[in-house]
């Protein structure tokens, strides 16, 4: 389902966020282990050892237990939205009303469009965290919708009231004015691990207190699409629709996620083994500052963290691809005034080590604004560290590109590419000002430099690390570019900055 409308389902191509109603899927655990039909008759049933009986029964209990616990903690949320009706007739821009008038469709049609609204109701989950009512739960469960109400286990009902949302992660915080409820105990997502079992709560397709089971299939999914910081724990324990801000929990009874979408393939909305959750630890981070503020501050470095894939470990003489390679530095920005470099590879960040571009933006956004941050650094081989000072993150950081063509002066066939001179004219018309480099007028299919991710109008600044004014000095540059090599390449694309690498054929 996506977030602006309770009839859909859909969030990409695929991926259902687990929100709405339907049918359910339970998936059954255990069996019974082989035995040896050596001794026993065609009629016989096999016989279970006591041991092997105690030890599903021991299997079962350590489900039963984590159930019991977190059961009653697990709440329906119904939402209610009106939403306007869409009618053939009858718009207020519709040639036909003009002609025959609002009382001539009144009366064959019944009510025009803009006096016909519709009650939209869907079904989602809740976590309660606090004996007086708060509930964690996901901001698409609650996002635009005009009554919201919770029930209770003793199916008492309450209406709720959002404390707080959170787009940027799909977290939303929900009250009721309720007391003495059953908080559930919130674990340490940070301490989960690959393999280990899991039941996931909620309340599919309108079969409240749903319980299923599965292991944690992977950790820190990222480029979902879901939100704009994610870090996924991903299940095979069984989420559906209706499942969306449930309780993904540990065998004992911890809550380590919050439900949140499922991937299905067919389109269909059933559950084929590939469901996220929310981390707790995250979902805790922008619970406690909605309740304490209403709203999320993040941390700010002011710089563009990248990947590094081996082709650019290769250019640039890394040793491995593990970190976020700092692709551009704002100009007065926290990063730059702590004397953070284009080119430098963040290792760490206050302790934490750094593996990619998005885990540094997370730990970043995690990170207090105005505190003082720990960043280790890879600098030309040398390691070293920075103390930065963060910012707040701004609410809306554009990202500006070019948008108008310029004409193609030189090209190569090698790499795929056409390149002509900076000139001011070309500058002003794609905002690059007085900043120096070649501009790309056009990028073969299937070459090089797409393979790259070079794209028409984009900068091209330095080459291997030196910069490049003209033409000339960029056709230069590429020629020293031996077979098998690899060249990194620093591209303006509107206002950021970014290294590529291509690598060359043999």
């Amino acid at each position: 389902m996506c977030r602006k409308s309770r009839a859909k389902w859909f969030v990409t191509a695929g991926l259902i966020l687990a929100f709405a109603g339907g049918g359910a899927f339970i998936t059954a655990i255990g069996a019974a282990p082989k035995q040896s039909h050596s001794s026993a008759g065609p009629d016989q049933a096999p016989v279970v050892s006591p041991q092997g009986k105690e030890l599903l029964n021991q299997f079962s209990v350590a489900f039963e237990s984590a159930a019991d616990r977190v059961n009653l903690s697990v709440v329906p949320i119904l939402s209610e939205q009106v939403n306007q009706l869409t009618s053939p007739f009858g718009s207020p821009s519709d040639p036909l009303k003009d002609f025959f008038g609002d009382e001539f469709f009144k009366r064959f049609f019944g009510n025009s469009q803009s006096d016909q609204k519709r009650v939209v109701h869907a079904l989602g989950s809740g976590v309660i965290v606090s004996e007086d009512g708060y509930i964690l739960t996901n901001n698409h469960v609650v996002d635009g919708a005009e009554k919201l109400t919770v029930i209770l286990a003793d199916k008492k009902k309450y209406t709720a009231k959002i404390v707080g949302r959170d787009p940027q992660t799909d977290v939303a915080v929900i009250k009721i004015d309720a007391k003495n409820l059953q908080g559930a105990s919130l674990g340490n997502s940070d301490q989960v691990r690959v393999g280990q079992w899991v039941i996931a709560v909620g309340n599919p397709f309108q079969l409240m207190h749903t319980v299923t089971a599965g292991i944690i299939s992977a950790k820190g999914r990222s480029s979902v699409n879901l939100a704009d910081y994610e870090d996924f724990i991903q299940t095979d324990a069984s989420i559906n629709p209706g499942n969306s801000g449930g309780a993904l929990a540990d065998l004992d009874g911890n809550v380590i996620g919050i439900n949140t979408a499922i991937y299905s393939p067919s389109g269909t909305g059933g559950n084929v083994g590939i469901g996220f959750a929310i981390p707790i630890n995250m979902a805790k981070s922008v619970m406690h500052q909605l309740v304490a503020k209403g709203k999320v501050t993040r941390g700010y470095l002011g710089l563009l963290p990248q990947d590094v894939d081996e082709a650019l470990a290769k250019a640039l003489n890394l040793k491995d691809t593990e970190g976020s390679l700092v692709g551009d530095v704002t100009a007065g920005g926290p990063a730059d005034k702590a004397g953070i470099k284009r080119g430098d590879v963040i290792t760490s960040f206050n302790g934490k080590k750094v593996d990619n571009s998005v885990q540094l933006r997370n730990l970043v956004a995690e990170a207090e604004p105005g505190s003082t941050a720990k960043v280790g650094l890879l600098r030309d081989g040398k390691v070293s560290e920075a103390s930065v000072d963060l910012g707040e993150r701004p609410k809306n950081i554009a990202d500006a590109s070019g948008g108008t063509s310029a004409p193609e002066s030189s090209s190569s066939e090698r790499f795929g590419l056409s390149v002509q001179d900076l000139t001011p004219e070309i500058a002003r018309a794609l905002g690059y000002g007085d900043d120096n480099g070649v501009v790309v007028v056009d990028v073969k299919t299937a070459s090089m430099a797409e393979s790259a991710g070079l794209q028409k109008n984009d900068l091209i600044k330095d080459v291997n690390r030196a910069q490049v004014h003209s033409v000339g000095e960029f056709n230069k540059a590429m020629k020293r570019v031996g077979k098998n090599d690899s060249v990194a390449l620093l591209v303006r694309r509107g206002n950021n900055t970014f290294f590529v690498a291509m690598q060359m054929a043999s």
